[in-house]
């Protein structure tokens, strides 16, 4: 009895573990960030009140595909609408939010994405990360990584030098349509 209760416990304990390694790599991300972690939640909040924004507009809540990323008060706006006018629409709704300090508008003109494109998305954004990670080059964890139907966004404070080999590694990764430079150089 003895030996089960304490085989229990030494595995619960390794889940806690588990939990704090995993929980820790948020702070340590955070830490390693370089922006300000004041900066980081304004970023998201901004992020936050630009989803709303643009979740008011009825038009756009039921005829487009909107993501929003924020990255030192630069806005990105990705996805697509079926017209201009909406694509528009989604801009002037996302610049009534106040303290955004630039927006790119990157929305295409189309019909929104379906799921499994929306999946592969998310498989090609972490596959980008990776090798932005695993090069030597460059420190990948100062990029974001945004990707909406296999076009990838990058944003972050960076040196030239930083961006121009993020580009380049983005570009040779197979499935990238495309690489958009959205940094903001150091």
């Amino acid at each position: 009895m003895l030996r089960i209760a304490l085989c229990l416990i030494l595995l619960s304990l390794q889940g806690c573990a588990a939990l704090i390694v995993a929980g820790g790599m948020g702070v340590a991300s955070s830490a390693h960030d370089r922006r300000t972690l004041g900066t980081q939640i304004d970023d998201k909040t901004l992020q936050s009140r630009i989803s709303t924004s643009i979740s008011e507009v009825a038009a756009l809540k039921e005829h487009a595909h909107i993501n929003i990323n924020v990255f030192n008060g630069i806005a990105i706006l990705v996805g697509q609408t079926p017209n201009d006018d909406l694509k528009n629409q989604a801009q002037e709704a996302a610049t009534k939010v106040a303290h955004i300090r630039k927006l790119h508008n990157q929305i295409r003109i189309g019909a929104p994405t379906q799921p499994s494109v929306r999946t592969h998305d998310v498989w090609l954004a972490s596959k980008v990360k990776a090798n932005l990670i695993a090069d030597k080059r460059i420190d990948g964890l100062h990029i974001d990584v945004v990707v909406e139907d296999s076009e990838v966004f990058l944003m972050g404070l960076v040196k030239e030098q930083e961006a121009s080999t993020a580009v380049e590694i983005a570009r040779n990764i197979d499935g990238v349509a495309r690489v958009v430079k959205a940094f903001e150089l150091l």
